[in-house]
């Protein structure tokens, strides 16, 4: 019995390291943890090139599609945790927010706009100033007169 992330054996194993290379050079281009296509890329790879006097065992497949499963899942929640933080911060839009700048010195505005790029975190607009969300030091709500 070989196990399914040995490796392939036999002549094919040059062309499955190769599948391999591949689809861990497309992940690595890939922002995300990595993506069901991948995931499934690699398997149907493993399927292909496993050696046919020696299949992998019908119990590591259904380990596989149940990680398989997993892999959804957790997209399916940082998808969510995205959409969270997003929420969370254009609820700051119109508060008064007390910053740290690049020099080290201590801001304050108003924040006009949030914004959130990719897997990095939410972006503020204050004034002309992008202000990551871990700078922000203290926030209030503008007072009316």
């Amino acid at each position: 019995m070989t196990s399914p992330t040995s490796g392939p054996l036999g002549p094919g194993a040059a062309d499955a390291a190769k599948a391999l290379a591949a689809a861990k050079a497309t992940e690595a281009k890939s922002k995300s943890l990595g993506d069901k296509d991948t995931f499934m890329k690699l398997l149907v790879a493993q399927l292909k090139y496993q050696d046919p006097t020696k299949p992998a065992d019908s119990t590591a497949f259904l380990a596989q599609t149940a990680q398989f499963t997993q892999v959804e899942k957790l997209e399916d929640m940082i998808n969510m945790l995205q959409s969270q933080r997003m929420i969370g911060a254009s609820s700051l839009v119109g508060k008064t927010v007390t910053y740290m700048d690049d020099t080290g010195a201590q801001q304050t505005g108003v924040i006009t706009a949030a914004k959130l790029n990719g897997d990095s975190e939410p972006t503020l607009k204050v004034g002309n100033t992008d202000v990551q969300l871990s700078k922000v030091m203290e926030i209030t709500t503008p007072t009316t007169a």
